[in-house]
């Protein structure tokens, strides 16, 4: 699916659980999808306009005034069924910290232990939002329909989160590994001296 074609999707999906303004879908495609989904918010608008044009989102008065609210049509509805059918597209990866870790000889293992150290951190600190989110959801009573969905997503991240924490004290047992490896004094060959 191209990338046009996914942030309609993200806009017409945040429009089917209740209509927003402009601002507000922005808000809520950075503050709830944010955490497995990040959009430009340059291709909101344009897409926004595009779907009003296609008819598969109409513009209503809103109570604040200069806003436009935003819902979702039928045919909105369908066409977000349709792209939500569609096969999930791989994205190629680019991790970062993986990049610099491939190559972790020339920083050396204290270096590379900083980033693991760093890594491990940002994971426990995405549990502990994602275990936030669950608390949330679990109190709130608003969309129930749509939190068993919400909650499988939640559950994903917080999976990943807890896979990256023992991922990375698994790495650091072993840059452990390899500091004593090469702390250790290499044993001299028999004739040689110093």
């Amino acid at each position: 699916m191209a990338r046009q074609n996914q942030t309609e999707t993200a806009v017409l999906g945040a429009l089917s659980v209740r209509p927003m303004t402009g601002y507000a879908l922005r808000e809520a495609i950075r503050d709830v999808l944010g955490y497995f989904w990040s959009e430009s918010f340059g291709q909101i608008y344009p897409a926004l306009a595009e779907l009003e044009r296609g008819g598969y989102v109409e513009r209503r008065d809103s109570a604040r005034p200069g806003a436009s609210m935003f819902a979702i049509t039928p045919s909105g509805t369908a066409r977000l069924k349709e792209r939500l059918s569609q096969p999930v597209q791989p994205v190629p990866p680019r991790n970062g910290l993986m990049l610099r870790l491939f190559f972790g000889r020339q920083l050396g293992p204290e270096a590379c232990r900083a980033l693991v150290l760093e890594a491990r951190a940002d994971a426990e600190r995405r549990l502990a939002q994602y275990q936030s989110i669950r608390q949330e959801l679990t109190e709130e009573q608003e969309d129930p329909e749509d939190r068993p969905y919400w909650l499988l997503t939640v559950s994903a991240g917080e999976h990943t989160a807890r896979a990256a924490i023992a991922w990375a004290d698994e790495a650091l047992d072993a840059l452990s590994e390899l500091d004593q490896a090469t702390a250790e004094p290499r044993p001299r060959k028999e004739g040689t001296t110093t």
